[in-house]
């Protein structure tokens, strides 16, 4: 049930932007909640990566007094990989095309881990 509306809110997420190309919900320690991401895309190693991101980038921004991490962004030629805080146990992962309108982004995906939020 809360899979179900864990991935209600990727699907919302999704459809939000045609920027947007797929989204997950990945635990604090890395283990994928509730995933929207293409067939060819291994769900355990995102929810890895995301993990070791967000522990990197805390570390980053407590040892440059940068205050608690609130998201990590990549960008790569091919577009960027989003990744924030949907409270303390969860963390919303989004990945856009390049040249997307990251402004828009970042406002679904701040709506999105709200609702997360409110689930978990």
């Amino acid at each position: 049930m809360r899979e179900q509306m864990l991935k209600s809110i990727l699907s919302d997420l999704n459809g939000s932007s045609a920027d947007i190309e797929a989204s997950a919900i990945i635990s604090a320690d890395g283990l994928t909640m509730a995933a929207l991401l293409p067939q060819d895309v291994d769900e355990d190693r995102v929810g890895a990566m995301a993990a070791a991101m967000l522990a990197l980038g805390e570390r980053t921004a407590r040892e440059l007094n940068r205050g608690d991490l609130d998201q990590v962004m990549v960008k790569g030629s091919n577009g960027y990989i989003l990744m924030s805080y949907a409270g303390h146990d969860a963390v919303l992962t989004v990945i856009a095309k390049e040249g997307a309108k990251l402004g828009l982004i970042f406002l679904d995906a701040k709506r999105a881990a709200k609702n997360i939020v409110d689930i978990l």
